[in-house]
């Protein structure tokens, strides 16, 4: 999986590529702790994101908790397959995804 970081201000967009998975959670939920300081408004950008598993699925919970003290968190631009998965966790639910 690619990360790419964009910050402008106090908003970062971190844009996902390939599989988000157990063998990738954890550099993302590593770009989470080092990225977030300071931080009001978190987008994740899923247009290039093939697969999210549930451990794809925790790290974007850990990035929500992190976000809900300082600020807001937005998923965009899921493809069907993701979107499917988001729905059928629940995630649709708790997380603001347009």
């Amino acid at each position: 999986m690619t990360i790419t970081k964009t910050k402008k201000d106090k908003h970062l967009t971190l844009a996902l590529e390939g599989s988000l998975d157990k063998t990738t959670a954890a550099d993302l939920e590593a770009v989470i702790s080092n990225e977030l300081d300071g931080i009001q408004s978190l987008t994740f950008d899923m247009s290039g994101l093939e697969y999210i598993s549930s451990a794809g699925l925790r790290a974007l919970l850990f990035a929500q908790q992190t976000m809900s003290g300082q600020g807001s968190m937005t998923v965009k631009n899921c493809s069907d397959v993701v979107m499917e998965i988001f729905t059928v966790t629940g995630f649709t639910e708790v997380m603001n995804i347009q």
